[in-house]
């Protein structure tokens, strides 16, 4: 499975529950999350990996920054990620 067929899954399940998905592309910063979920008043930023990929080291320091601020920053690399990721959204509602 691709990044892009995590991606779209993502986009289909957080509409099924009622969310938005926003692909984001940031000007003059490197790292930052590829996509933003917003559902029920919460935000989760959210980096996409295809199967066991993992953060580079700059993407990790943005999320550092981004949880020190309190976001909710999360790594999906597999649909059982965005099942855990929907399911804890939606019980949150």
């Amino acid at each position: 499975m691709k990044e892009h067929d995590i991606e779209k899954y993502l986009v289909d399940q957080v509409r099924r529950i009622g969310g938005e998905t926003r692909k984001l592309r940031w000007i003059s910063r490197r790292s930052a999350p590829d996509c933003v979920v917003l559902h029920a008043g919460r935000t989760v930023w959210v980096e996409l990996k295809a199967p066991s990929g993992v953060p580079t080291a700059t993407q990790l320091r943005e999320h550092t920054r981004l949880s020190a601020v309190g976001q909710w920053v999360c790594v999906i690399d597999s649909q059982a990620a965005v099942d855990e990721l929907v399911y804890t959204l939606y019980t949150l509602s």
